[in-house]
């Protein structure tokens, strides 16, 4: 039923693949930011890059079920 509803608009596969890995270098990115930042923000930078982390299996995950829908 989701699938039926991600296929009506303009969302691919190939997209979310994309953005799944899109997601991995900015994760990398705000993780080598981190690192720069003093030591008061780096625990608040280290959660968002953690955070972004979380994004790339879900992202994949809908590409897979939008390609095998199609």
């Amino acid at each position: 039923m989701v699938t039926t509803v991600l296929r009506a608009g303009p969302l691919r596969s190939s997209h979310c693949y994309a953005m799944s890995l899109a997601s991995i270098g900015l994760c990398i990115g705000l993780w080598i930011r981190a690192k720069t930042v003093d030591q008061e923000e780096r625990g608040n930078a280290e959660r968002r890059a953690l955070f972004v982390g979380l994004w790339p299996p879900m992202f994949w995950l809908i590409g897979d079920s939008l390609a095998r829908h199609e």
